[in-house]
């Protein structure tokens, strides 16, 4: 296993670019970069800039990851980027792009199902769009799977569907295994499952034989009367269990890699910070998560519980929402807490992971 970054979210990303980044990468200590999409580092596709983060993370010794963008054609409107690189064809746009990425060797390719809203409660997330039903959304994206697929296959890749916020574990298994894990894969992130009511462990184990790349990160949560509140934590400060889910995926899958997913500064200075509401008693929000069982509910519910001991004893720092600053420093020392975390835990379970010097 190698430990690395997200290639999008790391401090300054868009300031220094794809290669400087990964000198940046590379001073904090990660063994490589996760890019979010093609596009970040490459908006033209330009071979050139694409030959020179190769070049660079070789000499460094690092991995590279990269990806595509959204699957969901409700969703692809959003990114416009993703169908103009196709001059008007969405699926030549997809081509080039995947065409590019296999050009410098990089054939793990993240997707994700729909971007996260600044709505309150629910209504953050595309699962509960009232103009389109969340099956219609599903059924779109496995034709659009589908469609990608003998591209996927010509050029060696594998599309891989990230665990993201709006969309559960079971239904991108399900997508998977409808499509193919021949050209399809997953994308594990630790703590998106959360707003689905799953627990992050019982996640690893349904998506362990199918992840192909990872996003690890952390989140703390607490009861606000009858609903949860939420909000992003450094690795080791919220309530993953790393241990748990490290076991799981060296077992399957022990050459992953694994990417850190930091919080970014703010941008223009403080701002007003809210918990990420999750509507755990509401009847509508439980009925649209008929696959949970009530095992791994209860599970879910505990492992809440157990966070407010932690934070009540003083082991983690309390959740509070207000205005407040997060600057460079900030989530320079989370993504090091993250890092440092995540080592010691691979240190102790005897994984093998690569370690380069900050």
């Amino acid at each position: 296993m190698r430990l690395g970054i997200d290639g999008r979210k790391i401090p300054e990303a868009k300031k220094r670019g794809g290669v400087a980044s990964l000198d940046h990468g590379r001073q904090l200590g990660m063994d490589g970069l996760f890019y979010r999409t093609v596009l970040d580092v490459a908006p033209t596709l330009d071979p050139g800039v694409l030959r020179a983060i190769r070049q660079r993370a070789d000499e460094l010794g690092m991995y590279i990851e990269m990806g595509l963008g959204k699957v969901n054609p409700y969703a692809l409107p959003e990114t416009p980027e993703m169908r103009a690189i196709g001059d008007g064809d969405t699926l030549l746009g997809f081509r080039r792009m995947m065409e590019a990425c296999a050009a410098i060797d990089c054939r793990e390719l993240w997707v994700g199902t729909a971007n996260h809203k600044d709505y309150p409660g629910r209504f953050g997330t595309d699962r509960f769009r009232t103009d389109v039903d969340w099956a219609d959304q599903l059924d779109a994206i496995a034709k659009l799977l589908k469609k990608l697929k003998p591209i996927a296959l010509d050029l060696g890749i594998h599309i891989n569907i990230e665990t993201h916020e709006e969309i559960t574990s079971f239904e991108v298994v399900r997508l998977v295994e409808v499509c193919g894990p021949d050209a399809f894969g997953i994308v594990y992130d630790t703590s998106n499952g959360l707003q689905r009511l799953e627990h992050p462990v019982w996640v690893a184990r349904r998506v362990a034989p199918y992840t192909r790349q990872t996003h690890f990160k952390d989140s703390g949560a607490i009861f606000v009367g009858r609903n949860v509140g939420m909000a992003w934590r450094p690795c080791g400060k919220g309530i993953v269990d790393f241990a748990a889910i490290l076991k799981i995926l060296a077992g399957v899958q022990p050459e992953l890699n694994i990417t850190i997913e930091n919080s970014e500064p703010f941008e223009n200075g403080p701002r007003l910070v809210r918990f990420n509401t999750l509507e755990l008693a509401e009847p509508a929000f439980l009925a649209a998560h008929p696959d949970v069982s009530v095992e791994e509910y209860a599970d879910f519910v505990a492992m809440i519980h157990d966070y407010e001991k932690r934070v009540a004893s003083g082991e983690v720092p309390p959740m509070t929402e207000g205005v407040r600053d997060f600057t460079f420093d900030d989530a320079v020392a989370d993504i090091l807490h993250s890092r440092d975390h995540l080592r010691g835990i691979c240190e102790d379970l005897n994984l093998p992971l690569r370690k380069l010097a900050a």
